[in-house]
């Protein structure tokens, strides 16, 4: 049986989207293309692969076993293809990047707009998502993540700053009402404003000093969800309503204006900063290939 290879790719975008105008988004094509593309797969196999409603599009279950089989052989036809791009003066082709939302607001601004100048066949599509995901699974050519969330059989490149640290701040209206902190467990007996990840995991807060690490799950009038919802969480501690803790580069510009004021600065936690990461199993594309060895230059020209 031959089925078109373009109509195959049609069903997994539209089946890793969850619908027929998310695929078209993500592909660049039109919903009633992609529509089309898969009805014809079904006829040609003489099975329904998707389930479609009013609200979602969810594949059976001979359709999650054809994407779970497709998805990776798809890939080895793209990294193929690929080796074509070696024989071009520029690489060309679009390069899909998983990223939390405090890489895409801290790391890459100093990173996107020379590497788009320097590659402009090069089309950059940025995911930002605090969750934990397969890159290859979410349809990302690789992603960016902290060390201690790095899966094992992954290459991991640095990228950005290299080392970082959480900052805890609030208005000085609001420490001049309710005192400031000499420790870090006196916060909890202060308006905290809170994260928690997409998981439903409240993010603890932890602080070091000389050695000593202390972790507290204080309390507060605010939670927000991690990444998204950030920047209401900046502008109520702005607006005097508690503390906040969050990557002192997210917080910096409110601190140097005077909008917040620092909070057991000597207490600041250092961490390591991120890593471009991506499967070390695969032939790497042009693009990607292209994006690592900017970085690795970028990061050589400013020791």
């Amino acid at each position: 049986m031959k089925i078109d290879l373009g109509d195959l790719s049609a069903f997994v975008a539209v089946a890793r989207a969850g619908g027929f105008r998310e695929g078209a988004r993500a592909t660049g094509s039109s919903a009633s293309g992609l529509s089309e593309a898969v009805r014809r797969v079904e006829m040609q196999l003489g099975v329904r692969l998707l389930n479609r409603t009013t609200r979602s599009v969810v594949p059976t279950e001979a359709g999650a076993g054809l994407l779970a089989r497709l998805s990776p052989a798809l890939g080895e036809v793209d990294a193929a293809l690929d080796v074509v791009n070696g024989f071009r003066d520029k690489p060309a082709g679009t390069l899909r990047l998983n990223v939390p939302v405090s890489a895409a607001r801290l790391v890459l601004p100093a990173i996107i707009p020379g590497f788009l100048a320097a590659y402009p066949d090069i089309r950059l599509e940025i995911v930002a998502d605090d969750n934990f995901v397969d890159v290859l699974a979410a349809g990302c050519d690789a992603g960016i993540r902290y060390d201690e969330r790095l899966e094992q059989d992954m290459i991991a490149v640095p990228i950005g700053p290299r080392v970082q640290r959480f900052a805890a701040a609030a208005a000085p209206a609001y420490l001049d009402r309710h005192g400031r902190p000499d420790h870090p467990r006196d916060l909890l007996g202060h308006a905290c404003l809170r994260s928690r990840f997409a998981s439903g995991a409240m993010t603890l807060w932890e602080f070091e000093r000389e050695g000593e690490v202390v972790r507290i799950d204080p309390t507060g009038p605010l939670i927000v969800q991690v990444g998204g919802a950030t920047d209401l969480a900046v502008d109520a501690a702005i607006a005097g309503t508690g503390i906040i803790t969050l990557f002192e580069g997210w917080l910096r510009p409110h601190l140097d204006s005077g909008k917040l004021e620092p909070v057991l600065e000597p207490w600041w936690q250092q961490f390591s900063g991120p890593f471009l990461y991506y499967p070390g199993r695969r032939l790497v594309p042009a693009p990607l290939r292209a994006f690592i060895d900017f970085v690795k230059t970028s990061a050589s020209q400013s020791r």
